[in-house]
């Protein structure tokens, strides 16, 4: 009877210790719209190399395809959205921790293609024949490039040669590729383009600032190495990493 108590109070003990060692993994679950993925990347990687054990399981794409898993169960622990609507979304669903809510950074629209059409602006845009753009009730890129078209009086003359894309990335893609004449995207996704350039930028008279917000989940507050990156993601080096591909800060 000694020998079994002995056996069992070390199988007790070893299954703590493997859960103590699973709990201290410091596992990481970020959901982030497609545009910040290189910087995310980055910084990603320099805080797991400055903090050993930390690990990251990073989920990029569209902001609203992004706000909706994580409302079903999708594991998150820090949020970023392209747009100001999704963050509001799980805010008002009670999945984000209302106090965390934070602005990462800030973009600007521009239209990418080929340089060889000479499009200058807005009003040239008729003339295209397919034109890539984020679908606006999931990809903020597209929702404020619809209120670009909306408020520059194309919606008529551009409904016909819309291409929608899942994401960002997918608009910039399928411009690379000449799938289609040019392209809504943001100007750090632009700027990585091998093929596409940035023929001109959209007026921010047409459409609302490109703001990033971002903000621990209810589970990501509890999380102390996703509350200590959310943390980094304020700090200097994030800031810095962010000029680095351009986007804005204030």
């Amino acid at each position: 009877m000694g020998n079994f108590r002995l056996v069992f109070l070390s199988l007790v003990t070893l299954a703590a210790l493997v859960f103590a060692s699973s709990a201290s993994a410091g596992e990481v679950h970020l959901s982030v719209a497609a545009s910040l993925k290189e910087v995310i990347d980055e910084l990603a990687d320099g805080f797991a190399r400055n903090n050993p054990g930390v690990t990251f399981r990073k989920n990029f794409g569209a902001s609203g395809a992004l706000a909706k898993q994580v409302e079903n169960g999708a594991p998150a622990d820090i949020f970023i959205s392209a747009n100001l609507e999704w963050i509001e979304y799980l805010k008002n669903k009670g999945v984000t921790d209302r106090t965390t809510v934070a602005t990462f950074a800030y973009n600007s629209l521009v239209f990418a293609g080929d340089p060889a059409l000479k499009v200058r602006g807005m009003s040239d845009l008729p003339r295209l024949a397919r034109i890539a753009i984020g679908s606006p009730k999931s990809v903020p890129a597209g929702a404020y490039a619809g209120e670009a078209i909306k408020r520059a009086g194309l919606e008529k003359q551009l409904s016909h040669k819309l291409v929608m894309a899942r994401d960002v990335r997918d608009c910039l893609m399928y411009a690379e590729r000449g799938e289609v004449a040019g392209a809504f995207v943001y100007r750090t996704d632009a700027m990585q383009a091998k093929e596409a350039k940035i023929l001109f930028t959209v007026p921010q008279s047409l459409y609302p600032e490109v703001t990033y917000p971002m903000a621990l989940t209810v589970a990501g507050a509890a999380n102390r190495d996703a509350a200590s990156f959310f943390k980094f993601l304020r700090g200097d080096v994030a800031r810095e990493t962010l000029r680095k591909y351009g986007f804005a800060l204030k």
